[in-house]
């Protein structure tokens, strides 16, 4: 569609109104009603990241020098993360634009890292099936090859996948969850591969890098998965999830600021002389630094520490009501994400009439599941959402479930 720029402009009231007239019809992520996209961790944060994000936005991380405010709050930020996941001495990072960005980056940072050893040829990324495409649109994106291991029980094979290890494997890849099932690869096992074949052992914490530690201090035990197995060189941990900060905003860190190296690009000559970049990107919304540094700080350990329980409270509920509904949980999910699968109902015919009642929700094709993602707002309406996905269900009738595609077990 060609719809030609307006000869003149608009005054913002009437922008405004017709830009929340297009919205009207977006989920009501707010209400609650979505178990992806969104993080809702309420009307406080949200102002509080708003409100950073434009008292920065015209400000560029790109220049640091320029901007010294940025860069002392994106380190500030990376040492909370650091810190957070138990980092050594000596261990550093950086902010990127999100999850699919500090993956990429990871990868680049393992490619370059294994090309400085001698290592000739093409590479190749060794993954469980869980793992997220950004390891597949990096592998395309850099000529690698990807080598997708299917799972057992849903986790992580470690046996299996130090079996297609060779000499050009660059990277190990777990999940802290994964998403489509929300569970936390076996990080010890995957641990004694990597060191044993000296890999590059890489943490998808994008989910659970800045929830998992809170539920951790909450009481709750957890598969260890952080820079305290000892195989771990790179974390990737997104703050616009589950630390509830403006898109897009995510954490790269690395065990070792010597690792870091890496990753940074020294482009050019051009007649500007050389370019120097931390990732891809060139600008750096400042606003996206300014709000991950406002938030962290608002929130703090014992914030962060109550949201989260709200969370857990969220898919304890929801676990509860749907077992009771005659669903199946996939896996010990102990974060955020829950999914789960009937044998007697089509879980897509569900899934259409929970849409049809204005959730906006995911599911998974292997094997045919519904799947949430839940944020604090969800401990208010977990009730009313079992009692529309009973409602669904009737919908849908006794219908025979989609077969599986049958892969990765």
């Amino acid at each position: 569609m060609h719809v030609p720029l307006p000869s003149a402009g608009s005054p913002w009231p009437e922008l405004e109104s017709r830009m929340r007239s297009m919205a009207s019809g977006d989920v009501k992520w707010r209400d609650g009603r979505t178990g992806l996209y969104v993080f809702n961790a309420g009307e406080d944060v949200e102002r509080v990241k708003k409100a950073a994000y434009a008292l920065f936005s015209e400000e560029n991380g790109l220049g640091p020098a320029a901007f010294p405010s940025l860069a002392r709050m994106e380190r500030e930020v990376v040492g909370h993360a650091l810190t957070l996941l138990h980092a050594p001495e000596g261990a550093d990072g950086l902010m990127t634009s999100g999850g699919t960005d500090s993956i990429v980056m990871a990868v680049k940072a393992a490619r370059d890292f294994a090309r400085a050893g001698g290592m000739s040829g093409q590479g190749n990324l060794v993954t469980p099936l869980t793992a997220h495409p950004a390891f597949h649109k990096a592998a395309m994106m850099m000529d690698l090859e990807i080598r997708r291991v299917p799972t057992k029980n849903l986790l992580a094979d470690a046996e299996a996948m130090e079996a297609v290890c060779d000499a050009n494997t660059i990277m190990l890849v777990g999940s802290a969850p994964c998403f489509p099932f929300g569970l936390i690869d076996p990080f010890e096992e995957l641990s004694a591969v990597a060191l044993r074949k000296n890999l590059w052992l890489h943490v998808d914490a994008c989910v659970g890098g800045f929830l998992a530690p809170f539920v951790e201090m909450n009481g709750a035990v957890l598969p260890a998965w952080d820079f305290r197995v000892a195989g771990v060189r790179s974390i990737s941990s997104d703050l616009h999830k589950y630390g509830y900060c403006s898109k897009g905003a995510s954490t790269l860190l690395f065990r070792d600021a010597a690792m870091k190296q890496h990753m940074l690009f020294d482009a050019g000559p051009w007649p500007m002389g050389r370019m120097l970049t931390p990732t891809l990107a060139g600008t750096r919304p400042g606003g996206a630094i300014a709000a991950a540094w406002a938030v962290l700080n608002y929130l703090g350990i014992e914030g962060y520490r109550a949201k989260q329980a709200l969370v857990v409270q969220a898919r304890e509920a929801i676990e509860a009501g749907v077992r009771k509904l005659g669903f199946r949980v996939l896996g010990v999910p102990q974060l955020g994400i829950v999914s789960f699968t009937h044998d007697s109902f089509d879980c897509m015919a569900i899934l259409r009439g929970l849409y049809a009642r204005g959730w906006i929700t995911a599911a998974n094709v292997d094997p045919p599941s519904l799947h949430l993602m839940l944020s604090p707002k969800h401990a208010e309406v977990a009730d009313a959402y079992l009692a529309d996905l009973a409602a669904s269900m009737e919908d849908a009738g006794d219908a025979t479930p989609m077969p599986a595609p049958g892969y990765g077990r």
